[in-house]
């Protein structure tokens, strides 16, 4: 498949005064190989001062050999938080490496930027290495095609499937210039095809005598969003469907099938279902900013759901404008933040 560089249709390639982006908080110091220049998505304060008090000052943080554009933190004895920095202006994002008896689970991929699949072969003491991906987002499935297969819930892998060589240019401007960060763009993959593996909610990987994770589909932020529950840990994967900023949920994607369950009604639905479980959880860690968090964020969650249900248009906290028209902000307690549209309250 031809690699000539194609602009992607309907994105802006021209980069805006600083002055009318958001405002970035105080830098923080990395040595990570990549350079954010512009920040497309503005970040609360909070959110940006846990990031730095973890990067600059965390004792978990640990040194590897593999990959120059990722940092790494040991959350657990069997768990490793890998981070990026966004390349698309928008939040950073974290994968997330479970080290079972026998095999090794990755969760999401990032964007490809990079070995990581290296750098797993190095945590993981070269164990069989699981890929599964919560949704098929720019930041959490470009690197898919590092790897030979990938699982994803079944109503995600449309998503999937639409990957090809093209993926990265809206990264760039038309000369070829990355727009929201400096890389070097022959650290992105050479794109070459990979198995998607659709499964359904439910399913299980055993990681070796027992040690079990279980896919719970959410949708919510995409049709097919899923979340990946550790059973022995009791830790919860949860993408970008528990974030400390906000879930968007702007409905499903043109052309894509399973639109109605990119929705809050959709997404409540499944929350009333996860929140019957919540014995089974301790912590959270979603994909971007604050992570190991307390599992009662899932009945924030559920609270907030409800409330847009019963009245999507009024009681909401702000209004912003996104690219599927007007978004209503929704609050109600913790991580309990909602952003949707007038098309994905599936009502």
């Amino acid at each position: 498949m031809s690699t000539e560089y194609k602009p992607a249709a309907g994105k802006e390639r021209v980069r805006k005064p600083q002055s009318e982006w958001s405002r970035q908080n105080l830098p923080i110091n990395s040595h990570v190989k990549s350079e954010r220049v512009y920040m497309h998505e503005p970040i609360t304060e909070t959110a940006w001062a846990y990031m730095k008090l973890l990067r600059e000052n965390s004792s978990i943080k640990i040194e590897h050999e593999k990959d120059p554009y990722a940092e790494v933190y040991r959350f657990r004895d069997n768990l490793y938080a890998i981070f990026q920095e966004s390349l698309d202006g928008m939040g950073d994002v974290w994968s997330y490496l479970i080290v079972g008896p026998e095999k090794a689970m990755l969760i999401d991929t990032g964007f490809g930027l990079g070995d990581l699949k290296g750098l797993c072969d190095e945590l993981s003491g070269g164990r069989e290495l699981i890929v599964a991906v919560t949704h098929g987002h720019f930041d959490h499935a470009y690197g898919n095609c590092r790897f030979e297969r990938v699982y994803c819930h079944e109503y995600e892998a449309a998503s999937l499937e639409a990957q090809n060589a093209h993926i990265w240019d809206y990264l760039f401007q038309d000369d070829g210039t990355p727009i929201w960060s400096e890389f070097d763009r022959n650290d992105l993959p050479v794109w070459k095809d990979y198995e998607t593996i659709a499964v359904p909610d439910g399913y299980t990987w055993d990681l070796g005598n027992g040690y079990e994770v279980e896919l719970i589909f959410l949708g919510g932020h995409t049709s097919g969003h899923s979340a990946f529950l550790d059973k022995t840990a009791r830790n919860l994967f949860c993408g970008d469907d528990f974030v400390s900023m906000r879930v968007g949920i702007s409905g499903g994607k043109p052309g894509l099938p399973y639109g109605e369950y990119a929705t809050v009604k959709a997404f409540s639905a499944n929350m009333d279902k996860l929140a019957q479980r919540i014995d089974e959880i301790d912590h959270l860690f979603p994909g971007h900013f604050v992570m190991d968090i307390e599992s009662s964020a899932i009945l924030s969650m559920q609270k907030t759901c409800h409330e847009a249900l019963a009245d999507p248009f009024h009681g909401y906290a702000f209004t912003s404008q996104g690219p599927r028209g007007t978004l209503y902000h929704r609050h109600v307690e913790g991580l309990g933040t909602l952003a949707y549209t007038e098309a994905s309250i599936g009502i």
